[in-house]
């Protein structure tokens, strides 16, 4: 299912502002993650509607994807 593309880059722009606060890094910096994690793949193609998922656990999702 895909969602509403609104409602989608409002989520993304809340996971985006949530990883520069949890990373203490700029949005700048932020953004560049998020566009380049798998995480953000996934959420694009509408796989497994992984986009339901809460903002939060997908901002810790995208922080995995870059720790491990």
């Amino acid at each position: 299912m895909m969602a509403n593309p609104v409602l989608l880059q409002r989520k993304y722009a809340r996971i985006i502002v949530l990883l520069a606060e949890q990373l203490h890094i700029s949005l700048a910096q932020a953004l560049d993650y998020f566009m380049r994690s798998k995480t953000y793949e996934l959420m694009s193609e509408g796989i497994a509607d992984i986009h339901c998922l809460s903002d939060a656990y997908l901002t810790e999702e995208i922080i995995r994807e870059y720790t491990s």
